[in-house]
């Protein structure tokens, strides 16, 4: 009996007439199987049914080696190597079981079987027929009676779909390949059919996965490489590209298109590693250099081009070169607006240029996209903040200076302002107190902007001389009025300069 679950078992789910190997009795006399063949036999099917395939297979191995006319021994191999997967394997130990039992037809219908997957249907019919007439088991005449038809079935397909690829109709023709293989598994020039259908119809993915299996099912194929290595390229996917090209000169170090064909995936796949390389030091113009070749290199790519702008638009944005990154950033959205690294790029530039509205509307279309990502969300949060606070009081405003400003900008603009708004220059009282209140934000604005850390508080949206964005509450130790700045000499800010000013 067949253990339920067993290895056995679910082949013969598969294959209902692969169980007479379980039922199948050792038959001494007419194999002329000696004592050692006998072990290996029933120690393998032991191990066989027990699921533990490689050491059966080293038993049925030994068998043959040992009685090479022994029918039971390639039949019960052939088992083992469907189980593995392997049936090119089994194929022909099926074979060499016909030859030598022509009556036993549990191998002659499974056979037919697999010549039927590999889409061989004339020679899978001859043997579901020779079944029919050998007196087959009511069973197995069951089971080769429903495979011919199958087999006819997949004989009128083939004849429709070749008929409505040579008219071009590749829709159609694709409809009848997926009945084909759904039964004809292992054909593999009609999967090759029908990723020529796939790159017709502009599905080069689709394509790629059919050639995959091509490239396994037959030996040596380097056109299915080749094609596969292209279609990633198209696709601007140039590492994949390059791995399966390599992958058709293992097979064929002379083959010319292959060949040509790696020379041009090999230069770009330099130009774009070392472009981020570049990228990775905080080198960006050599970075952005590089991706201009890339462009260059292949310009009859779309995708290449889209790509090479996306990451100029990252490195013109890292390089807080706003104006640069917001054009190339919107060149590349104009394409794909919903390319979510060049949407967070051209927000950051959005950012330094102080479009606060642009930025988070830009994070937010990001969002849409890709919402657990932490970057876009403490970006948008930022670009709330520094909005909101460009309401109130805004201290790069203040000294008319770029948020990417050098402290040298900044003390430079605060001398130049401090000296223009001192109240002491001015004898109108009402102007006296206008100067008073400009001085106070002008010199509040070179406090901040001037210390690293209450700079970084302020460009991440919180104003460290605001009492209401300070968490916990509590006084402002920053807060001062104009009495606190007298006497305060606004140009020693630690450089060599004293100067001392009179004012009538």
């Amino acid at each position: 009996m067949v253990a339920p679950g067993s290895v056995t078992s679910r082949l013969g789910a598969v294959f209902p007439f692969l169980l007479v190997l379980v039922d199948l009795q050792y038959e001494g006399a007419e194999c002329g199987v000696n004592a050692d063949v006998e072990k290996h036999l029933e120690l393998g099917k032991k191990l066989l049914a027990a699921g533990q395939l490689a050491d059966a297979l080293s038993q049925f191995h030994a068998a043959v080696d040992g009685d090479p006319d022994n029918y039971i021994a390639y039949y019960r191999r052939a088992t083992v190597f469907l189980a593995m997967g392997k049936s090119k394997a089994a194929l022909p130990d099926l074979t060499k079981v016909i030859e030598l039992k022509m009556d036993f037809t549990a191998a002659r219908l499974q056979r037919g079987h697999l010549l039927l997957k590999q889409g061989k249907l004339d020679e899978a019919e001859d043997d579901f027929k020779k079944v029919l007439k050998s007196n087959p088991s009511e069973n197995e005449e069951k089971e080769a009676q429903s495979q011919l038809l199958k087999s006819d079935e997949m004989q009128r397909l083939r004849s429709q779909a070749l008929e409505a690829f040579e008219s071009a109709d590749y829709t159609a023709a694709i409809t009848f390949l997926d009945k084909i293989l759904e039964v004809c598994v292992w054909d593999a020039e009609l999967r090759e059919l029908r990723a020529e259908c796939f790159i017709k119809e502009g599905e080069p993915r689709k394509a790629i996965s059919d050639l995959k299996a091509t490239s396994k099912l037959k030996n040596d194929n380097t056109e299915a490489f080749y094609k596969i290595s292209t279609l990633y390229y198209q696709l601007g996917d140039h590492e994949l590209s390059l791995s399966e090209v390599r992958e058709c000169l293992k097979l064929d170090q002379d083959h010319k298109r292959c060949f040509a064909h790696y020379k041009q995936v090999k230069k770009l796949n330099k130009l774009i590693e070392s472009a981020e390389e570049l990228i990775r030091d905080g080198r960006y113009t050599d970075a952005i250099s590089k991706y201009e070749s890339v462009m260059k290199t292949e310009p009859s790519i779309a995708e290449y081009t889209v790509r090479s702008k996306e990451r100029i638009c990252h490195c013109f944005s890292k390089d807080e070169k706003p104006v640069e990154a917001i054009r190339v950033c919107s060149e590349v959205l104009q394409i794909e607006p919903d390319n979510v690294n060049a949407l967070k790029d051209r927000a950051e530039a959005y950012l330094i240029e102080e479009m606060y509205d642009e930025a988070i509307q830009d994070y937010e279309a990001a969002q849409e996209h890709n919402e657990n990502d932490q970057q876009i969300r403490e970006g948008l949060e930022k670009a709330q903040r520094l909005l909101k606070q460009s309401q109130k009081r805004d201290y790069y405003k203040i000294l008319g200076v770029k948020r990417n400003a050098k402290k040298q900008e900044i003390i430079k603009a605060y001398r130049k302002l401090a000296l223009q708004w001192h109240p002491d220059n001015f004898q109108n009282e009402e102007e006296k107190k206008k100067a008073e209140k400009k001085f106070i934000d002008i010199a509040a604005a070179k406090e901040v902007l001037s210390d690293p850390e209450m700079r970084k508080k302020f460009d991440d949206g919180e104003d460290p001389l605001d009492a209401e964005s300070q968490q916990g509450g509590g006084g402002n130790p920053f807060h001062r009025s104009w009495n606190s700045w007298q006497g305060f000499n606004p140009f020693s800010s630690g450089g060599p300069f004293r100067f001392k000013f009179h004012f009538n």
